[in-house]
């Protein structure tokens, strides 16, 4: 797989005023130095607890957020490479100006399916009229082609033409993240970001979400971040996921590895709370003790050592850095990663 973005040292930090004056007098780090390649084609799965700082990665990723600090490189495709002509230079996506990324036709392959449909979607404009907003704001296209475009989209997410004079209130919910997907993939994106998209949906209508996305991935050429704290939807849609807890980030792997061996004790405790339909071989769940820490003032050290039942000295002093374990595509960020394994068998069976 080509890479499609390299994001280094990506932070966002929101002011907390205070005084008179009305000062900066703390900071929350919602999001707090991360690394990831995300590749052209593939979907990546980003999963955490609530409050880890997943939903604002994604935005600050897509410039719907202004990065506080970091890089994000963007590569565009190499069209006229065949041609012999020179490759297009990567775009750093956190330091360009709005106008920067619109003119240089970026903002349109960068886009975003938020969670919940209902609020995402205005409800005094037809559905007509909201799928033909990204176009009209792209400019360039006469009216006919944007309604052909339209009637193409509608059909693209299993909806027709008959829906095009309806309000979003008359749809069901599945219906609604159809239409938001269909609004997202209207400029010919590249990469999506998907917040929570099934979350807000009933679970018989959940697979046939998950479905359409994969179709849309594997007909469209699209690359995801799928963002959510549901672990078996992850195994389902993404080829890698990435852990996240309090604002960094704790494993980065294959799917396929983080179920079969995860190395993070973080990532444990959330595959032990996965409920097994096998009553005879019952997995015992590592209970996490206390509460998150708060990102206004995370602990020093590992930001996970004061819930981490294999917590030592070192931990508490020393902040791991995301490394290499056995091959480069398997990364994780614990100093007692080459033996958790054995310490999760032993304590928890």
């Amino acid at each position: 797989m080509t890479r499609l973005l390299e994001i280094r040292n990506l932070t966002k930090h929101y002011p907390i005023p205070g005084g008179m004056l009305r000062r900066p007098v703390a900071h929350v780090r919602a999001v707090d130095g991360i690394d990831l390649d995300i590749n052209r084609g593939e979907c990546l799965g980003l999963v955490g607890e609530s409050g880890c700082g997943k939903t604002t990665a994604g935005k600050a990723i897509v410039r719907l957020h202004n990065p506080t600090g970091g890089r994000m490189r963007y590569f565009p495709v190499k069209s006229d490479s065949k041609n012999g002509g020179p490759s297009p230079a990567p775009v750093d996506i956190a330091a360009a100006g709005t106008r920067a990324l619109k003119s240089a036709g970026i903002r349109h392959r960068l886009q975003m399916v938020f969670q919940d449909p209902t609020t995402s979607l205005n409800p005094r404009m037809l559905i007509k009229h909201i799928l033909s907003e990204p176009l009209r704001a792209m400019g360039g296209t006469g009216r006919r082609k944007i309604d052909d475009r339209v009637v193409e989209l509608l059909d693209l997410v299993g909806l027709t033409r008959d829906h095009l004079l309806r309000y979003p209130h008359e749809f069901s919910g599945g219906q609604r993240q159809r239409i938001a997907v269909a609004r997202a993939i209207a400029t010919h994106p590249e990469f999506i970001v998907l917040d929570e998209p099934t979350s807000a949906l009933d679970v018989s209508v959940q697979a046939h979400m998950l479905n359409l996305l994969k179709s849309l991935q594997d007909r469209l050429g699209l690359a995801y971040l799928f963002v959510t704290h549901h672990l078996l939807v992850v195994r389902y849609i993404s080829q890698r996921m990435a852990v996240m807890y309090l604002g960094k980030l704790a494993e980065v792997a294959d799917t396929d590895t983080i179920f079969n061996r995860p190395r993070h004790p973080y990532t444990h405790a959330l595959l032990s709370g996965i409920p097994v339909p096998d009553t005879e071989h019952k997995t015992r769940r590592i209970v996490l003790s206390g509460e998150v820490p708060s990102p206004l003032h995370p602990p020093d050290g590992c930001r996970f050592h004061t819930r981490c039942p294999f917590v030592i000295e070192r931990c508490r002093v020393e902040e791991p850095i995301l490394e290499p374990i056995d091959s480069r595509r398997h990364l994780a960020a614990c100093h007692r990663k080459h033996e958790v394994e054995a310490l999760v068998r032993d304590r928890f069976g």
